[in-house]
């Protein structure tokens, strides 16, 4: 796991030669510029557009010098980036379905609530992130991984959880409070990766 914190990350592009890096990039933030894009209004498809197009204007702008710290944070830059494309693709989408001689004006997403959008989808890019880790790298076995997601993620009541995975109703309590120690390690770890000071 690719734990430098995005400053420590953004010191090192300045190799823009070094593909590995920019993959590191590439795969922390496609998924939270997907999600932002999906929140402000985009379908599955065009918001993975919209994050490729996105990223890849953000690594032009960066090779060419255009991205300063010191006039805003990392992520500030991006939102502004992807929200411009969001932008378009619903500005195009109107322009498609309306008919002839009524108004393609189209609500756009709130610039307001941009900020808080982005924050929903690094906190659900870094939950679904800590959650791949914990299936792939934790000792825990499969059954008390499923007693957890059933029981914590999907709310379904602990005596059906007990019976479905063949444990006790204390079994159940017990595998998912020791889930939840390891999965609050880990989120801990991919939130120092986003961190942007």
């Amino acid at each position: 796991m690719e734990t430098r914190t995005t400053t420590q990350l953004l010191d090192s592009l300045r190799d823009t030669a070094n593909a590995e890096l920019w993959r590191v990039f590439d795969g922390r933030y496609r998924p939270v510029v997907a999600a932002f894009a999906l929140r402000r209004g985009l379908d599955h498809d065009e918001a993975a557009d919209a994050a490729q197009v996105t990223l890849a204007q953000f690594a032009a702008d960066y090779a060419a010098g255009r991205y300063d710290r010191s006039r805003g944070r990392l992520s500030s830059w991006i939102i502004g980036i992807a929200q411009n494309r969001i932008t378009d693709v619903l500005r195009t989408k109107a322009r498609r379905g309306t008919p002839r001689g009524e108004s393609a004006i189209v609500n756009l997403p709130d610039p307001a609530t941009a900020d808080r959008d982005w924050g929903h989808a690094v906190q659900n890019t870094i939950l679904e992130r800590a959650l791949a880790t914990l299936r792939q790298g934790s000792r825990f076995d499969e059954r008390t991984i499923k007693a957890f997601e059933l029981c914590a993620v999907r709310h379904v009541p602990p005596d059906a959880v007990a019976q479905e995975c063949g444990m006790s109703v204390g079994d159940v309590y017990v595998a998912k409070n020791r889930v939840i120690r390891k999965l609050r390690e880990i989120v801990a770890q991919v939130t120092q990766e986003f961190d942007e000071a």
